[in-house]
């Protein structure tokens, strides 16, 4: 049966809902499509932010990289529980690095009002909002503000970053993926958070549940690196089953 550019986006889009990836070659023979139009079909939803190109394929195309103002608004109740069980991975006295992101200026509201620790940042947003913290000492990292994301980045920020010694770093993302790992959607941020994950003894990810099966285009880290990925998705979701068997802690939230 002949089917309708619509009808096969469609049926891209419900794959990709369902499967959480598109294998461009298995997905054209069982269609009874060419390859080719496979390809372009999916450089289409591409471009249309409906998906992420990769190798071979597809995986769906994480929300979170959206403007700062427009992140504000998706997943909040997520994004609060995975900020509460972050938050309580911060220990009396030692040092974390907060990176910056709608997800982390939860994390900053959640930490306990006594809380006497230092806090490292680069998001003069979650700076702010750690000064309501009276013992928590804040050290922001400088830089050329990335306006996408409101932190600092670039080569002032990363040459900040390297005098940092820290015991825990909350690393903020916007994909998640058993093979794409973890992923963001600009290159220089991208390398601000590699920078900020080698000054840290441990690396736990922030996950909010839009995050969990996506991917953006530039990769941050591989997952073997970090400690944990922290998030509120059932264990049971194909993703989190898939982390799990490759080894990934999974930190409920």
């Amino acid at each position: 049966m002949h089917m309708l550019t619509a009808q096969r986006r469609d049926v891209l889009l419900a794959r990709l809902r369902d499967d959480g990836r598109i294998v461009a070659k298995d997905l054209a023979a069982e269609l009874g499509l060419s390859e080719d139009t496979v390809r372009r079909d999916l450089r289409e939803l591409a471009a249309a932010g409906l998906c992420q190109r990769v190798y071979g394929g597809a995986l769906p195309a994480s929300p979170a990289v959206a403007d700062y103002a427009a992140r504000r608004t998706v997943g909040v109740p997520s994004k609060e529980r995975v900020a509460a069980a972050a938050a309580a991975l911060v220990t009396r006295g030692s040092t974390v690095i907060l990176d910056g992101g709608t997800t982390a200026l939860a994390v900053a509201r959640a930490l306990a009002p006594d809380l006497d620790a230092t806090v490292v940042t680069h998001s003069p947003t979650v700076a702010a909002a750690l000064v309501e913290h009276p013992r928590v000492e804040i050290v922001l990292l400088g830089g050329r503000i990335f306006k996408h994301s409101a932190v600092a980045c670039g080569a002032a920020a990363v040459e900040a970053a390297e005098r940092v010694s820290a015991d825990l770093f909350l690393l903020g993302v916007t994909g998640v993926h058993p093979t794409a790992g973890l992923t963001t959607g600009d290159a220089d941020e991208a390398a601000m958070k590699r920078t900020l994950a080698r000054r840290a003894a441990d690396t736990y990810v922030l996950a909010s549940a839009e995050k969990i099966g996506a991917a953006s285009p530039f990769t941050v880290l591989p997952l073997a690196e970090v400690a944990g990925v922290v998030t509120d998705v059932d264990p049971a979701d194909p993703t989190l089953v898939e982390l799990a068997a490759a080894g990934v802690t999974i930190v409920p939230a």
